[in-house]
């Protein structure tokens, strides 16, 4: 079973695609590209319409091989009874076997998109950098049928994802050869990604993504001879008089993430006993008693007696995760984890990021990740649709949520325990990271359909209700929808 998917840098895919070159006779990468491309347009005519022969596709063909892909694609699409225009954006740099193939398979060139049932963007590929180009944009926002990408939409960075201006919002994505960061980081650009092979041997990526059923495999659940101390203990340092409701939805994390204890200290005690009573809850963290890992920061607050308790957890060797209030208490003093050698996990959105750092996050999401990470020598979850964990050393993973359920007060106090559980459980911090951020997602995702009418808003409480079904669905024990 494979544990991670791996998306590749526009050098990493040029450099495999000159060794490609060495071992196949010329265009037949191209025609495995658009043999694909061409499959997914038919299988997307044939579930919207009905059927293939008959339908109408235009093409939206660029300079370079993305229009040749596009161009291929049109031809074989021809040849099934499809009525095929394109439209060449530059005419002069139009792909000329490709062109030449459209054409002698009866497909036909005009300056009117007309009114396909389905358009392939074929503009520009992985070379491609910015915005559209105001003519082509024109065309773009006025089209009304579907849209299937070549390889990635139109006007996003392949590598970052960052959108500049106007850009093709695809309802799929054909990947030719490998998946690419815009599929992760710019997901909602890409719709349904479909990749198709074409014989490329790859590198380590540099991204990666960890397989949903490999977290189940790997998720801590109790052995023969497991008891409450070996499944591990989570400390959680949480919440305040004024906001004890995040002490509840950490703490309470914690305990549905399958912890074998959750240890409590703080001033929500009450609270959160009322919720959760099979917490032990004490008011300070030196009595809390023997933890291996500890969650700071939810609602904790910002004044001295926070501050004590942040440097009394971080003095300890145990695994630490600072959130929310702990990270601001940190971007004051960043030597208190600078210099610690046991594991750290820094859990900021993009303002915290940015306290942090004295910086925003900027296009380059994960470059940015990965400084902090390497500079301060932690493990840095940089939260968002596609949330980032990078670790010094290690490829970044992301986790593309698959959607935004999770964007509510909260949600970042549920995330928190849930990373605690498993660095409790004694998994490696970045993977506890990234597959805590794959339960987090699913279980938003899953609160939002469980409800009625499906797709209803959530709420922290809601999500973290979801937990435990969202990690019964990675370990097979359950279905999504």
């Amino acid at each position: 079973m494979s544990t991670q998917r791996g998306y590749f840098t526009v050098d990493q895919v040029r450099a495999a695609e000159a060794e490609l070159f060495t071992r196949v006779p010329e265009g037949v990468p191209m025609r495995r590209a658009a043999h694909g491309l061409a499959t997914v347009v038919a299988g997307e005519l044939r579930e919207r319409t009905g059927g293939v022969a008959g339908r109408a596709v235009t093409l939206l063909v660029g300079s370079g091989d993305n229009g040749g892909d596009a161009l291929w694609a049109g031809a074989q699409l021809r040849r099934r009874g499809v009525a095929v225009t394109a439209v060449l954006l530059s005419p002069e740099r139009a792909h000329a076997r490709g062109l030449a193939a459209l054409r002698a398979a009866g497909g036909r060139v005009s300056d009117d998109v007309g009114r396909p049932d389905l358009v392939i963007d074929g503009i520009v590929g992985i070379s491609g950098r910015g915005a559209l180009r105001p003519r082509t944009a024109e065309i773009v926002a006025a089209l009304r049928a579907p849209i299937v990408a070549a390889d990635l939409p139109s006007g996003v960075d392949p590598d970052t994802g960052a959108i500049e201006g106007p850009a093709v919002r695809a309802d799929v994505t054909v990947a030719f050869g490998a998946y690419k960061p815009v599929h992760a980081l710019a997901a909602p650009q890409c719709g349904r990604i479909e990749l198709v092979p074409i014989g490329l041997r790859l590198p380590e990526a540099g991204l990666a993504a960890l397989e949903p059923a490999a977290i189940g495999a790997a998720w801590p659940v109790p052995g023969a001879a497991d008891d409450k101390y070996t499944q591990g203990v989570t400390g959680v340092c949480a919440g305040s008089a004024t906001y004890p409701g995040a002490a509840v939805l950490c703490a309470g994390a914690a305990v549905a993430a399958t912890s074998g204890m959750v240890r409590y200290a703080g001033t929500a005690a009450a609270e959160v006993l009322n919720h959760f009573p099979e917490v032990i809850a004490t008011q300070e963290v030196s009595a809390t008693g023997r933890v291996q890992s500890w969650v700071f920061g939810p609602g904790a607050g910002t004044d001295s007696a926070a501050r004590a308790r942040l440097r009394e957890i971080l003095s300890t060797d145990l695994p630490v995760v600072i959130d929310a209030d702990g990270l601001t208490l940190l971007a004051a003093e960043p030597d208190l984890v600078r210099g610690r050698t046991a594991p750290t996990v820094l859990t900021p959105h993009a303002g915290e990021f940015a306290r942090l750092t004295g910086h925003e996050v900027g296009r380059d999401r994960v470059a940015a990740v990965r400084d902090l990470a390497a500079s301060w020598q932690v493990t840095v979850l940089l939260k968002g649709r596609a949330t980032l964990v990078a670790a010094p050393g290690r490829p970044v993973l992301v986790n593309e949520a698959g959607g935004s359920w999770a964007a509510t007060a909260g949600a970042g106090d549920v995330l928190s325990g849930i990373i605690g559980t498993l660095l409790a459980a004694g998994r490696e911090p970045a993977w506890s990271a990234a597959a805590a951020a794959r339960v987090h997602a699913l279980a938003a995702n899953l609160a939002a359909h469980d409800d009625a009418p499906a797709g209803t808003p959530i709420s922290a409480s809601v999500l973290a209700a979801h937990v435990r079904p969202a990690i019964g669905v990675l370990r097979g024990l359950a279905h999504p929808f």
